[in-house]
């Protein structure tokens, strides 16, 4: 099967940074785009930043110019930098990734379980 395994979360004062990273496990025949989510307490899950197999990345109006995400050159891995945090950025953090498993034909959407980012003011 295939997993995400989700690290980097924490508590930050505002103006801090964190790392995040997701190392994706498991039979996996291609991946074809990993991104970021979030879910901050009351409000729905929404897309913070995501790349594609080809490095093309998008990012959510509300972190350009504050967050980065990047890969590693085996796919293994991705990474959310962010930068200048604010207590709106409070959240949990999901890895996503849209990904065709050897085990199944086609392709599907993976989630991590998630960490925390809490940013106090």
């Amino acid at each position: 099967q295939v997993q995400l395994v989700e690290s980097g979360g924490g508590l930050v004062q505002a103006g801090g940074s964190l790392r995040l990273s997701c190392a994706a496990t498991g039979s996996i025949l291609s991946i074809n785009a990993m991104g970021w989510y979030r879910q901050a307490p009351g409000k729905q899950r929404e897309l913070v930043a995501r790349i594609t197999s080809g490095g093309i990345t998008n990012y959510a109006d509300s972190v350009k110019g504050r967050f980065t995400i990047s890969r590693d050159n085996g796919w293994n891995t991705v990474y959310l930098q962010m930068n200048s945090l604010k207590p709106e950025d409070t959240a949990v953090y999901y890895c996503n990734a849209n990904a065709a498993p050897r085990v199944i034909v086609g392709v599907r959407d993976y989630w991590g379980q998630g960490t925390q980012v809490t940013v106090s003011s």
